[in-house]
């Protein structure tokens, strides 16, 4: 490898000549300069003691004691203590990637465990070891069901994440593939490659699809699962959706992971690394990566999508979470969720506050006078009350984490 070798003046100059702007520091014009860092100010060396002072003080600056109720695609979940504690083991936290079976039974042994997790909530066949998020997972969907079918056309319900709908979009425009967004799903549905709808949608609402003459794909919440059909029941043939839900933390918004399963007889095209159980030479159980469709081991032309990898740790947190808290754990929390969410609802309507979705798991859609004063009253006593739908309309959502305590707090902070 040649040394790395720094752009010169006359190169630089030019470069800024052919993008239309005459120095390096136009690039930044569009950032403020009362937000701009005014250069680097790094003190004489601490010892390791005054600087966890130093941390510490800046830690107590942040307010983290706020009560819930934000949803959206993210959510304030029970994180079972011992999933950190196994998930950042060395034997995990340092596998990249486990082209060498014999070296990696453990992680590839996790990736199966997750697959047939996931197909067991899902109704379906087999399941991938993860993709970057859910928006990724819609996404692929389409891709993959233009591969199965041969149509380059597909119909998304409007009521889909507005996060994965910008995903979408950004796939299907350098595929040149259709997409057609509804409010209903039209009767004649056979020139599409696949109809994907969300169940429950983003507004909270629980539907489900009508028979479709084309390939149905389902996002749903996993963790509705726990107390409703599985999209096989309904007729689903690809599902996707995220594992936020299942132990991983908010984090700010990430990161996360998104899943993909389907039917047997598509396996071939589902996109990213597919782990499988077999016997070695011994006759022992064993392991491998299997149904190769990565760029990475075959011909790049064939590969089902080239930008797709895994979340190999998350995945793994998942499935601990679901091993940890089993199926009573998994449908308490479900249940615990869905008395939150409506107990909220209920009262809130009792004052005056109406909900518009109809049917929902444990997030629904309010309607208030004035959206940015009604959350920031209850922001000023510490309760995150939603996200901002519009003026009139938030997204509210509970979770087995809000107790009693902090729904009669939100309720009594409601001035109609």
């Amino acid at each position: 490898m040649k040394n790395f070798l720094v752009h010169n003046k006359q190169t630089i100059e030019q470069m800024c000549k052919d993008i239309g702007i005459n120095n390096i520091q136009d690039l930044f014009s569009q950032i403020p300069q009362d937000v701009r860092m005014q250069g680097i100010n790094i003190p004489e060396g601490l010892s390791e003691m005054e600087t966890q002072r130093i941390i510490k003080s800046l830690a107590k600056e942040n307010k983290t004691d706020y009560a819930c109720f934000l949803g959206g695609g993210m959510y304030n979940k029970f994180v079972p203590a011992c999933i950190s504690q196994v998930a950042s083991r060395f034997e995990f936290n340092t596998a990249y990637t486990p082209y060498q079976p014999e070296i990696s039974q453990g992680t590839l042994q996790v990736m199966y465990e997750f697959q047939t997790m996931i197909c067991r909530l899902t109704g379906m066949d087999i399941a991938n070891a993860t993709v970057y998020d859910a928006g990724t997972a819609c996404a692929e969907s389409i891709l993959m069901a233009c591969r199965i079918s041969k149509k380059y056309k597909a119909c998304v319900h409007n009521n889909l994440n507005p996060e994965y709908k910008q995903i979408i979009k950004t796939y299907t425009d350098s595929q040149s593939i259709e997409v057609d967004w509804v409010d209903e799903v039209p009767e004649n549905t056979a020139d599409y490659a696949c109809v994907l709808v969300q169940t429950p949608d983003y507004f909270g609402e629980i539907i489900e699809p009508k028979t479709v003459d084309c390939l149905l794909v389902v996002c749903c919440d996993i963790s509705t699962l726990s107390a409703l059909k599985t999209p096989g029941e309904y007729g689903a043939d690809i599902v996707v959706g995220d594992v936020q839900t299942l132990g991983i933390p908010m984090n700010f918004g990430g990161p996360s992971a998104g899943f993909m399963a389907c039917r047997e007889k598509f396996m071939r095209q589902l996109p990213g690394r597919l782990a499988g159980r077999t016997v070695d030479k011994d006759g022992k159980q064993a392991f491998c990566l299997t149904i190769q469709t990565r760029e990475q081991h075959i011909k790049r032309e064939k590969a089902t999508s080239n930008i797709c990898s895994n979340q190999a740790l998350i995945g793994l947190c998942a499935t601990l979470y679901l091993s940890v808290m089993g199926e009573k754990g998994f449908k308490q929390a479900g249940y615990l969720s869905v008395k939150n969410a409506h107990t909220l609802s209920e009262k809130l309507s009792a004052k005056g506050i109406k909900t518009l979705t109809k049917n929902f798991f444990n997030e629904f859609v309010i309607e208030v006078k004035n959206s940015d004063k009604f959350l920031a009253e209850l922001k000023e006593n510490n309760i995150l009350g939603g996200i901002k739908l519009d003026d009139n309309k938030i997204l509210v959502a509970a979770t087995e984490m809000n107790t009693d305590e902090e729904i009669e707090k939100y309720v009594s902070l409601v001035n109609c």
